[in-house]
């Protein structure tokens, strides 16, 4: 049963992950990260962890799902912030990738201990999850209040890195379906949204296209990850209360209607207005100029 429900949980979750770079790849940055984002691996994770681990261990591994897509939103902000500073660099994408990974596993290492202590002073997995959510969602909101170009991709992402990015997310969601089963939820929660799907794409995108897309990626990304924090804070309650299939996709569609959905709506309005702001401030600095 563990082995067969470790398998699957990562099989579905490998081929997910490759259909997210496609989707950024065709659609740009601010759709395809908005909308590639929907809760995806998450979801074979926490039936996996159901499965094999029970209520108990499916609640506490949810709890701290929140708070790990705020630190790969820290991640991504990382891939926004540094490369600038890095233009004279002969490794940038490298430097990148390392910087990103540090500030993930120094902020994983502070989220361990943090969520320990809370449990053990009896703060419920409700409250710790939705202080997680809450926080998540005023960072992507400030990610993406002044967004990045978001333009489309001009070369296709190869083969052997869609495979390579399959795999990596596949062996991430494993790890954590068989923590799970060891009887370590908080270690099992946080390899769920290991930013495997997120690193993969950048390093990708930026092999492919260059550092722009990445970049313009990594705010509607942040902000289309907070439906996986909503995703996880429904699951704790439907999973077990309505089943394994009909309790996952509660939890996904409360995710998707909820959140995923009105965020992209919401984004693309804001963009829109930024951008014609940006068109009417020029026109005006055009015409002043003409003037003089």
């Amino acid at each position: 049963m563990l082995s067969s429900s470790v398998f699957i949980s990562a099989l579905f979750a490998g081929a997910i992950a490759i259909l997210v770079t496609l989707a950024i790849e065709r659609w740009g940055g601010l759709t395809g990260g908005l909308l590639g984002t929907i809760p995806s691996t998450v979801v074979p994770a926490a039936a996996g962890m159901y499965i094999v681990g029970g209520e108990d261990l499916l609640i506490e591994s949810m709890a701290i799902v929140p708070f790990g897509m705020l630190i790969n939103g820290l991640f991504l902000c990382v891939w926004v912030v540094l490369p600038p500073y890095l233009r004279d660099s002969k490794s940038p994408l490298i430097l990148t990738t390392v910087g990103a990974l540090l500030v993930w596993a120094v902020c994983g290492s502070v989220l361990l201990f943090g969520m320990s202590l809370a449990f053990e002073n009896g703060i419920s997995a409700m409250t710790v999850s939705l202080t997680g959510l809450t926080l998540l969602v005023v960072f992507a909101v400030a990610m993406n209040w002044h967004p990045k170009p978001s333009p489309k991709g001009q070369h296709s992402v190869t083969v052997k890195v869609l495979v390579l990015r399959g795999s990596a997310a596949a062996l991430a969601i494993g790890i954590a379906v068989w923590m799970s089963a060891q009887g370590q939820p908080l270690i099992a929660g946080l390899a769920a949204v290991f930013p495997a799907i997120f690193l993969t794409s950048m390093v990708a995108l930026w092999v492919a296209q260059g550092p722009t897309v990445p970049q313009g990626a990594a705010g509607p990304m942040t902000l289309g990850g907070v439906s996986v924090g909503v995703y996880a804070c429904a699951a704790m309650y439907s999973l077990p209360s309505y089943g394994l299939y009909i309790g996952s996709l509660i939890a996904w569609l409360l995710a998707v209607v909820g959140w995923s959905l009105p965020a992209y709506v919401a984004l693309r309005r804001h963009s829109a207005n930024l951008y014609a702001l940006g068109e009417a401030s020029s026109s005006d600095n055009d015409a002043s100029i003409s003037s003089n």
